[in-house]
């Protein structure tokens, strides 16, 4: 079992960056695809980075929305996975989830609460 704990939103201005943190508890990422998610009020949940945890390090991916701008990383002694943004937008406002998933299944089985992330203009 894997519980997640988002913690790192906050209400910015643009052109501002954020750190996002999601902290597990029950286990380590290990072997694990964990990523961020974000919903926008009248949006579709997006995928916005995912990282594969392995012994020998991770794999990132990212939306094209924020590539260049955010950058996802891990602290295995934490058992921390962070998204660090920079150059906010007003359209990065939205509600931010981890969601963990074992690698090789499909669905993401562990999410956590969501952080609120808000950028004024």
């Amino acid at each position: 079992q894997v519980q997640l704990v988002e913690s790192g939103g906050g209400l910015v201005q643009a052109g501002d960056s954020l750190r996002l943190s999601c902290a597990a508890s029950g286990r380590t990422f290990n072997d694990y695809t964990v990523a961020w998610f974000r919903q926008a009020p009248g949006k579709e949940r997006e995928l916005v980075a995912a990282i594969t945890i392995t012994w020998s390090g991770g794999t990132a991916y990212y939306a094209d929305s924020v590539k260049g701008r955010v950058t996802i990383s891990r602290d295995n002694a934490k058992k921390t996975v962070y998204l660090q943004m920079n150059s906010l937008k007003p359209e990065d406002t939205a509600v931010y989830c981890c969601a963990a998933r074992p690698a090789g299944v499909h669905n993401y089985d562990y999410w956590g609460q969501g952080t609120q992330v808000t950028v004024s203009s």
